[in-house]
């Protein structure tokens, strides 16, 4: 592709476009800036006629430590919603979409990885919620997501009582749908890509669409605006604010 990009990587081979996270010093969080690479590479790979699938990876050693929280500026729900918009655009993709989850997902990083249609796992793989770690109510439709791949408990056991899975465990309770050693995970979500990759796009798309539909996407928006109210009050609460003050202190010894 001819666009050139800071903090992601994007190519296109076989039917299959692979955005790359790529800020490996920041473990891949998410800033504002990120987010918006992420809506313009999105637009172009689904604007090329060519690709017909897509793969959403890390560059190592993780997969995505979550948003960049500093990056909320003065409103928080704003700073919260255009954060949301890097992992929400990938769920408004018409295109199949497959997580490779090398190393940790945690917080926004677990929203990437469950927004996808499919999740494949590296053995280095660790789905971190951490949100409640953070005196941070979850959000961007977290609690919907991981409840309707998961189920309640094991959605319980991540949420409330910080449960970290591997990428065995994930496989176990059903969070991913397959488990690969490190060094091929990328090649097997390639594959498994590129089967979506050889069948008519149009085809491709309108299956994609259906299914949606069929389990009622809308469910995730609803949380999404649900859950906004809630992580806006828990910003404001002391203990979220002194975290985020020795975030903001930790970044600014970095430059």
């Amino acid at each position: 592709m001819e666009s050139q990009y800071t903090f992601i990587a994007v190519e296109v081979a076989d039917g299959v476009g692979t955005i790359t996270l790529n800020d490996p010093d920041r473990r891949n969080a998410m800033n504002l800036e990120m987010c918006r690479e992420l809506d313009h590479a999105l637009n172009e790979l689904e604007a090329n006629e060519q690709v017909n699938a897509l793969v959403v990876t890390g560059s190592p050693p993780a997969f995505c430590a979550g948003a960049d929280l500093s990056h909320l500026g003065d409103s928080a729900e704003e700073g919260l919603l255009a954060v949301y918009e890097g992992f929400l655009r990938v769920g408004r993709s018409p295109l199949p979409t497959i997580a490779a989850v090398n190393g940790a997902a945690v917080g926004a990083g677990m929203n990437l990885a469950l927004i996808c249609d499919v999740r494949l796992a590296g053995r280095s793989a660790r789905f971190d919620d951490r949100f409640l770690d953070l005196g941070l109510h979850p959000g961007g439709g977290h609690t919907w997501m991981f409840q309707n791949i998961c189920g309640p408990q094991t959605a319980a056991a991540a949420i409330l009582f910080s449960q970290v899975f591997d990428g065995e465990d994930a496989a176990r309770v059903g969070l991913v749908h397959q488990v690969h050693d490190d060094d091929v995970l990328l090649d097997a979500a390639h594959a498994m890509a590129a089967k979506a990759g050889a069948a008519p796009r149009d085809l491709v798309v309108k299956t994609k669409r259906t299914m949606q539909d069929i389990r009622s996407v809308a469910g995730q928006r609803a949380a999404v605006d649900h859950e906004l109210g809630p992580q806006v009050w828990s910003i404001r609460q002391p203990v979220f604010q002194e975290k985020l003050a020795k975030l903001r202190a930790r970044i600014s010894s970095r430059s």
